[in-house]
């Protein structure tokens, strides 16, 4: 799999009911598309995986997949205890997807064997190429990460540990693996263009764009800006957007999620609220993420 631009992580909307709403999915993923999003990953953190079934997993995915119709790569979100994952991974590949974002085993702390285990009884479950998410209980060794880009299956190696001199060791020990010339590395911490200059220092030019889900044209501006080496338009989307948007994000926990569903709301797309244990944001919190929008829709000359 081979990605250009920037990486579009929808949100999961639900209905009143709180079931999910295939039809704003559809809507939300076309418009993302249509912004010019270079990739979806459905049902994956920002898509409140941790709250989905897995049958709500494979429905999402389905619906990625038939929205897209083709024109950029859909990857969707398995994982949790290796049986469940395994489950998943082969429903996502049954709905269509092109590939598959493996996110940690469930709470234990493993040894780096058993990471490669996991991977390995995973991937067998389809054939499909698989992006690994190193974070929370599953933290490669560069050794280990060079033994599972090896695998004949495993495509990339998603970052969420934020550790720059670790993840820059990551990125050597994989490329001296022969036949890794296209394996993909992703930026995958929350907010990730806050880091972004730092990443694409290490050879680590892809990351997720929550901001994308609800703001695409700012998105958009701050990825051809670093693209281009504009620093005074990327150093301004910084101090006046992303960095005041990350302090509010950090007001609460779990508003790397409902921050994004409540700007997706003020852009024009109700997509209902989260799920537990998350909590949707107030009145105050809605205001001030409304004025950061306008503010960044303005440096963006959007």
């Amino acid at each position: 799999m081979k990605f250009q631009g920037v990486l579009f992580f929808p949100v999961t909307p639900f209905a009143a009911d709180g079931s999910l709403d295939e039809e704003r999915l559809a809507r939300h993923i076309e418009n993302g598309v249509a912004a010019g999003a270079g990739g979806v990953f459905v049902a994956c953190g920002t898509g409140e995986f941790h709250a989905l079934t897995s049958d709500e997993v494979e429905r999402a995915t389905r619906v990625a997949v038939e929205t897209t119709a083709g024109r950029v790569p859909v990857l969707a979100a398995a994982g949790g205890p290796t049986p469940v994952a395994r489950d998943q991974a082969a429903r996502v590949a049954r709905a269509g997807a092109d590939g598959l974002l493996l996110l940690p085993p469930y709470l234990v702390t493993a040894p780096q064997q058993g990471l490669v285990r996991h991977v390995e009884e995973v991937t067998a479950a389809s054939d499909l190429p698989v992006v690994f998410y190193q974070r929370g209980t599953a933290r490669l060794t560069p050794e280990t990460a060079a033994e599972i880009a090896a695998l004949p299956k495993v495509a990339g190696i998603k970052d969420g540990l934020g550790d720059i001199e670790h993840m820059h060791r990551v990125v050597r020990a994989v490329r001296a693996v022969p036949g890794t010339e296209d394996f993909g590395f992703f930026n995958g911490l929350p907010t990730a263009e806050m880091t972004a200059p730092a990443y694409q220092g290490i050879g680590v030019s892809l990351y997720s764009s929550a901001v994308f889900a609800f703001a695409p044209e700012i998105a958009l501006a701050f990825h051809r800006a670093l693209a281009a080496g504009d620093r005074p338009l990327v150093d301004t989307l910084l101090d006046e957007f992303y960095g005041p948007l990350v302090r509010l994000r950090d007001e609460v926990p779990g508003y790397a999620v409902a921050l994004v569903k409540s700007g997706v709301a003020l852009r024009g797309l109700d997509v209902g609220g989260v799920r537990a244990p998350l909590v949707d944001p107030g009145p105050e919190h809605i205001a001030r993420l409304a004025k950061l929008i306008d503010r960044g829709l303005e440096v963006a000359g959007a």
